[in-house]
């Protein structure tokens, strides 16, 4: 039981609201394969025979016993309670992984939120760069000769860590494996980075594990994965060796790792939230709303037009067929045609026959505004802003507004949460760099190549502090400031006064300007 939410096997209860709405474009969620009993789970290749045994004792002492073997053959009531969850130790975790991993599947505004957070944090690559150790290392070279050879050797580090990486994965890049790790932890508020070891101890493995298949021990000594009728134990990252590194489960002496990656949420510690909990509620109010399109469309039983039929009377044959045609035939039709004779005029009566038009405009799907409503929810709880799904508000200003806070507020703290994680596995191989997500760039080239001349000519910044920033080798002579002649001293003056006097002309004229609201003119605006 969750907080807040009913967990049943398949689905997720928002106040009476099904969170793994059943539509006809929506998956049904999975079975979880943690909540099996202990007569299925023993089977399960890997366990210890003294994790069976005790199990097996567990289990029998929960029924009552006799004599000589003897005992009681009722259904064990244990049995039925007691499953995955409680056999391996593990924590159930507060919201359906299975409901969430679809959502993200099948609907389009938390599917791309998703993305877009990934391609931001870990999309854009990585670079390196120098440990606060290592520059002070870098400090004290005295001589342009031992600068130039620990810039080489950095230059060489860089290019094998790089590599390393890599080569830690015969499927995946290291981003790449980042991307599926970011992803699961989007979506589902939890994202697992295994580690695998050689037999002398250094890494020599780093991959992906889905984050349905992982459950957390309790005692938060490691992790246990279930996928068909194989279990895996994994241990904490770092701890193989100690006593939380013991391997308590299957019969693995040398375990993985894991490093978890989590949504911090003050209600659980033992797993994350996805943002997209905080805005379920649109989430399944936009898929009822789509499904109530989809079940029009499909169906098309709604007709276009209504007859009078006045002054005479229908046979009973002509009824039964005008009834069966509104009733069957028509539903489900683009286009069908219904000739239903007309009874003849009398000298009392004249028959009057009129068609009036029910829907004569174009047919169009309902709740528009309901589903923006929802979609501008969604995002709202995953930050993005609606410019970064592709879909534009018009306004440049707004946009680069808007792009800014997302990389303020949400790409730049991600990035340096996993920055913190994946280091861990870098100092095991060096102290000398650092692993650096690469930043979402808010200034194209041009303006940026402007930004560094100025830094530089100002002496702000230095030559290969600069080419750094480009992911460029340093050159000899690159650690000193940039010397201006006098010509060019004058000219940065000169510039520099020039620009100052046209910001203040701006801001001058903006003063002046009276302020208008949508395109109106200011009051008092005679102009036409």
């Amino acid at each position: 039981m969750g907080l807040g939410w009913d967990i049943s096997e398949d689905s997720v209860i928002i106040d009476g609201l099904n969170f793994d709405t059943v539509t006809k474009v929506t998956k049904k969620s999975n079975k979880d394969p943690f909540k099996k009993s202990w007569s299925d789970l023993r089977s399960h290749a890997g366990l210890q025979k003294n994790f069976k045994r005790r199990e097996d004792r567990l289990e029998k002492s929960d029924m009552p016993q006799g004599q000589d073997g003897a005992g009681s053959k009722q259904i064990n009531p244990g049995e039925v309670i007691r499953n995955g969850y409680g056999i391996f130790d593990v924590i159930t975790p507060p919201y359906d992984l299975y409901s969430l991993a679809q959502y993200y599947e099948t609907h389009f505004a938390n599917h791309a939120a998703v993305d877009t957070k990934v391609a931001n944090m870990v999309g854009l690559g990585y670079h390196w760069e120098l440990s606060e150790s290592a520059m002070a290392r870098m400090d004290g070279k005295e001589t342009e000769k031992q600068r130039e050879a620990a810039r080489a050797k950095v230059e060489r580090a860089k290019a094998f860590l790089s590599k390393w990486l890599d080569d830690l994965n015969d499927e995946d890049t290291f981003i790449g494996t980042l991307e599926k790790v970011v992803t699961d932890l989007q979506a589902t508020g939890n994202g697992y980075l295994e580690i695998g070891r050689k037999s002398n101890g250094e890494i020599g493995y780093v991959g992906h594990i889905p984050s349905l298949t992982v459950r957390v021990r309790r005692e938060r000594d490691g992790f246990c994965q279930i996928i068909g009728n194989r279990v895996v134990y994994f241990a904490n990252f770092g701890r193989v060796g100690e006593d939380d590194g013991i391997n308590p489960v299957t019969n693995d002496p040398n375990p993985n790792e894991i490093i978890h990656f989590k949504v911090y949420s003050p209600l659980n510690t033992y797993y994350g939230v996805p943002d997209i909990v905080s805005a379920g509620q649109a989430l399944v109010g936009d898929q009822f709303a789509q499904q109530y399109n989809i079940d029009y469309f499909e169906n098309k039983a709604v007709p276009r037009y209504i007859i009078y039929v006045k002054g005479g009377k229908l046979s009973p044959d002509s009824e039964r067929k005008l009834f069966e045609f509104m009733q069957g035939s028509l539903k489900g039709q683009n286009h069908r045609t219904l000739v239903v004779p007309l009874p003849p005029d009398t000298e009392q009566t004249r028959v009057e026959f009129k068609m009036e038009p029910i829907e004569a405009g174009v047919q169009e799907g309902s709740f528009g505004k309901y589903h923006d409503s929802n979609r501008n929810d969604i995002l709202t709880a995953h930050q993005v802003p609606l410019s970064k799904i592709g879909m534009g508000d018009g306004s440049l200003a707004g946009t680069i507004a808007s792009d800014r806070t997302f990389k303020e507020q949400v790409a730049r703290p991600g990035q340096r949460m996993i920055e913190k994680k994946v280091n861990r596995i870098i100092t095991e191989v060096t102290d000398m760099l650092v692993f650096k997500l690469n930043e979402l760039t808010l200034t194209d080239e041009a303006a940026q190549a402007q930004i560094h001349e100025k830094y530089l000519r100002a002496q702000v910044l230095l030559p290969n502090e600069v080419r750094d920033e480009l992911g460029k080798a340093p050159r000899p002579g690159g650690d000193d400031v940039l010397e201006l002649t006098a010509r060019q001293a004058a000219d940065t003056a000169n510039s520099t006064r020039g620009n100052d006097a046209r910001a203040t002309s701006r801001e001058n004229n903006a003063a002046d300007t009276p302020t208008t609201v949508a395109g109106r003119k200011p009051q008092g605006d005679t102009n036409k």
